[in-house]
């Protein structure tokens, strides 16, 4: 009985770890500006690393759309999208050095304007913190550098 208690404590610390979002889970920058301006920079910085868009999610739309079905009143957002991409050579560098790295893939930038905020453009994205093997992390160090740099150059820093 007494094996089956530290066993179950032990699933419970494991599980609140595991549920725990790091306080630096994300990189967040801001500037002064109008939305669409910002939107194009970002994207133009992406584009000009010969990066291509995968996708762009309209999450201010979507919340905004289903908001109404659930109920929900209040607007988060004035604008809210994400870029999604990808790059072969740094993702095949941080799969091949640890599979599990795919995780990381595809790279999301978010860029938003809140209603709290208006005229103040955020531009966000995943924190990457280089793990694993020597070679896991070089990969994942090139990983964030590429999605920061991306987004430094779209907020002109």
């Amino acid at each position: 009985m007494k094996h089956y208690s530290l066993l179950f404590l032990a699933l419970i610390f494991i599980l609140s770890a595991c549920s725990t979002i790091p306080e630096d889970h994300a990189r967040v920058f801001s500037v002064k500006g109008k939305y669409e301006d910002v939107w194009d920079d970002v994207k133009s910085a992406l584009i000009d690393r010969g990066l291509v868009i995968n996708n762009v999610a309209h999450i201010s739309k979507m919340l905004d759309r289903t908001g109404k079905d659930l109920g929900y009143k209040k607007r988060v957002y004035l604008n809210a999208r994400a870029l999604e991409f990808c790059s072969a050579s740094v993702s095949r560098k941080t799969m091949e050095a640890d599979p599990s790295n795919i995780v990381y893939c595809p790279y999301i930038i978010s860029v938003y304007e809140t209603t709290r905020e208006p005229g103040k453009i955020y531009v966000a994205y995943r924190h990457v913190t280089p793990t694993g093997s020597a070679e896991s992390r070089k990969a994942l160090k090139a990983l964030g550098e590429l999605v920061g740099g991306i987004v430094k150059d779209g907020v002109g820093q």
